[in-house]
């Protein structure tokens, strides 16, 4: 059954208490769809969807993925799995079988129900790029045994899985490569480079950059990324992906941390650490399929960006 419309459907979002899944679920409460959030609140957060429980749409269900959920829905987006190298790399091989159980549950769930499925896939996929931008038809450098590998290996077999899937049963998938994302409801503890610099600016603590900071990123805010989401899943079913989502403006990391000294006003100063194993020296999106298949580009600049994400951050820290 094709899925055109999100108004009067009934939709899973797995990870729904996360970063980027409680921006989804506002969204596509905004949009007319009754909402299911299944976490297990690993590195989700009820605040994220506090503001959603009163909505008689919205449903909080505490499930881990890596078991299988018995559900009636329209449509599922998956991205359940711990993004943030502290996070997976806490229990490494309770991210993989996030990233490979979690896929194996949710796509037998999409089968039984006929239903279309979104996976959350990274730019991680690519490693550590041997070409720059990258495109989606690169098959990446990745350090298969590596600290980082739990997620980046992870990924690579959920996508295996979701493109057999495809194959052999005919099931609508959409797969996107998420790029670095930022905003509201990041964690402050999660050891991203956005909300690292921001706490530590905010908090007039020295400001930690691995290696020299020459090394670059393409920072994209998460109002554009669930934009392109929610386009991306409501195209004809030939489009499978696996497309790259994010910004395709590249900013070293100095100069982000800079940027953030500015904003803040802060009188922090840069230290420098060395580089974690394989940290990527460069990573920026070839948009080229997002623009040509969903009519979408980014459309935050990161100063703005940075902006709404500092003052989430100054609020929340007064909280804490």
């Amino acid at each position: 059954m094709p899925f055109e419309s999100y108004k009067n459907s009934r939709i899973l979002v797995t990870g729904g208490a996360g970063f980027i899944g409680s921006h989804l679920c506002e969204r596509l409460l905004d949009a007319g769809a009754e909402v299911v959030s299944a976490d297990n609140y690993f590195t989700g957060s009820r605040r994220n969807v506090a503001h959603l429980i009163a909505n008689p749409l919205f449903e909080a269900v505490r499930h881990d993925v890596t078991f299988p959920l018995y559900i009636e829905v329209d449509a599922i987006f998956n991205l359940a799995c711990p993004a943030s190298p502290i996070h997976y790399q806490r229990d490494p091989v309770q991210t993989t079988k996030t990233s490979v159980h979690g896929a194996i549950n949710m796509l037998g769930l999409a089968k039984r129900l006929k239903a279309r499925i979104f996976q959350a896939s990274t730019s991680e996929v690519y490693g550590d790029p041997l070409i720059h931008p990258q495109t989606e038809d690169y098959w990446g450098n990745v350090n298969p045994i590596g600290i980082r590998s739990c997620y980046d290996e992870g990924k690579r077999c959920a996508e295996t899985l979701f493109f057999d899937y495809w194959r052999q049963h005919g099931l609508p998938i959409k797969v996107a490569r998420i790029f670095n994302t930022y905003g509201p409801r990041m964690q402050p503890n999660d050891g991203r480079v956005v909300s690292s610099f921001i706490v530590q600016a905010l908090k007039g603590e020295p400001i930690t950059v691995f290696g020299d900071g020459g090394q670059t990123r393409s920072f994209c805010y998460v109002d554009d990324l669930v934009e392109a989401i929610l386009r991306l899943m409501v195209t004809n079913e030939d489009v499978t992906g696996p497309i790259n989502l994010g910004n395709n403006s590249e900013f070293t990391i100095r100069e982000l941390a800079e940027k953030v000294i500015e904003l803040t006003g802060s009188r922090s100063k840069l230290v420098f650490k060395p580089l974690p194993q394989d940290d990527p020296r460069q990573r920026q999106p070839d948009l080229a399929k997002a623009k040509a298949a969903l009519n979408w580009e980014p459309k935050v600049a990161l100063e703005d960006g940075l902006k709404e994400t500092i003052a989430y951050f100054k609020h929340s820290l007064e909280i804490a």
